[in-house]
């Protein structure tokens, strides 16, 4: 089978890509072309759903740019990608991300991606899809297209994910980036406290009778926080519990989706809930695109629960991007080691799951003194064994487990928007004569 690719655009056998949309449907996508045994099509393509167009803003399954699936004898999947121009610089991530999300599926070791160039038709069908899209069908949420999710998950309470997210925030931001944190953890939110805020969440008029939340800014070197935290509204009190039912609490997190002004972002780090619960179901409902990053102690009972967070946030059809072992070995001041909670636990759930090792993070007290004083210790302390570890880490995810998603303009969108410019002017022209 000849696949098209990169200097050998094909094209997918005619297919319309597009029937006529209404009010209120979006204009459907046809199916891929299937081909090989031991196929789960639907697996594959809600994968694919997390691979995001960021510059025609969807996912390239709805923007019908996914053409074929075939498994091949030798067990790899090909997957076939139409762009709107055989040079569209976007090829490059792409590839990366879909290698990542289908590479991530049970049963799937090698993933090898193939592109055509798109059919006059084609770009026109896509194009529609995509403007439908922004102009009559509101996106679930505020967080921009551009965005790297990063969910930061554990089966159980306790292992430290919060002050992980924390210090990876603020180690982002010192970077340059604009990093939003939200603290989906309602009942047990704790990022004001580990990220040192003072001053809550505030509200703004989106017009229509409608407000929405800004989060709460912190400058961080060259960078910025924007956190929400149920800990930020405005009667909410550290020393009462919040005693919601689970709907309840799925449908805050997402009132902090959708009615947060984000603004432009470059990471979005959601410090998620211990277990598996519907706020979980929920995010993997509304931010498809999101990257799971598991946190586990070195104790076997600690990996036997994220495992199982690892094993759904799989079935929601999200990417679980590697593990990240916490209060692991610390090497004392003669250099013997103490391992309180044990050691290998983290490279064990790893190796079980079939993802990465991102960081064994040392036990550390600099880390709660950093918690206590609202200044994460990979701040204040970067020269502590945490400290080095969390840079470390930094290193990884912001260079190969979720590098920043870059706009590069395609000839035909580039196009379109001089066409609608120049269409401006002639018509500006023409009311001043």
């Amino acid at each position: 089978m000849n696949h098209p690719t990169d200097d050998n655009a094909g094209q997918p056998d005619g297919r319309n890509a597009a029937v006529a949309s209404n009010d209120r449907q979006t204009p459907k996508a046809s199916d891929p072309e299937l081909a090989g045994d031991d196929l789960d099509a639907a697996a594959i393509m809600n994968a694919l759903r997390g691979v995001i167009d960021p510059e025609l803003g969807d996912n390239i399954v709805d923007l019908g740019m996914v053409k074929r699936l075939e498994r091949s004898a030798a067990g790899a999947m090909h997957i076939t990608i139409s762009l709107t121009t055989a040079g569209c610089p976007l090829r490059a991530q792409l590839m990366r991300d879909a290698k990542a999300r289908v590479g991530s599926l049970p049963r799937i070791d090698t993933v090898k991606i193939h592109f055509g160039e798109m059919t006059a038709q084609e770009r026109s069908d896509v194009m529609a899809r995509a403007r439908w899209k922004a102009r009559d069908n509101a996106v679930d949420t505020d967080i921009p297209a551009t965005c790297r999710i990063l969910a930061i998950a554990s089966g159980k309470g306790g292992v430290g994910k919060s002050s992980i997210t924390a210090n990876l925030a603020v180690l982002m931001a010192e970077r340059g980036f604009t990093v939003g944190v939200l603290d989906a953890d309602v009942g047990g939110f704790s990022m004001p406290q580990l990220l040192g805020l003072d001053h809550g969440i505030e509200g703004e008029s989106a017009g229509a009778g409608k407000t929405v939340m800004k989060p709460v800014v912190q400058p961080i070197g060259e960078g910025t926080l924007r956190v929400v935290s149920m800990g930020s509204i405005a009667g909410a009190n550290e020393t009462e519990a919040i005693m919601w039912r689970g709907l309840m609490l799925n449908r805050a997190v997402q009132h902090f989706l959708e009615d947060v002004k984000w603004g432009d972002l470059d990471y979005l780090l959601i410090d998620m809930p211990p277990g598996t619960s519907d706020i979980q179901m929920g995010l993997a409902r509304m931010l498809p695109r999101t990257d799971v990053v598991i946190v586990t102690t070195p104790a076997a009972a600690a990996q036997q629960v994220a495992a199982r967070a690892a094993d759904m946030a799989r079935k929601g059809h999200l990417r679980v991007a590697g593990v990240i072992e916490n209060m692991g070995p610390s090497v004392n001041p003669d250099g013997t080691i103490t391992a309180m909670f044990g050691s290998g636990g983290g490279q064990h759930l790893a190796d079980t799951i079939g993802v990465p090792l991102l960081a064994s993070i040392p036990l550390d007290t600099a880390v709660a003194a950093g918690g206590d004083n609202g200044s994460p210790a990979a701040l204040e302390f970067p020269s502590s064994p945490a400290g080095i570890v969390y840079r470390q880490l930094v290193d990884t995810i912001t260079t190969d487990v979720a590098p920043p998603i870059e706009i590069a303009e395609c000839s035909l969108r580039g196009a379109l928007v001089r066409a609608g410019a120049d269409l401006d002017g002639a018509r500006q022209r023409a009311e001043s004569h």
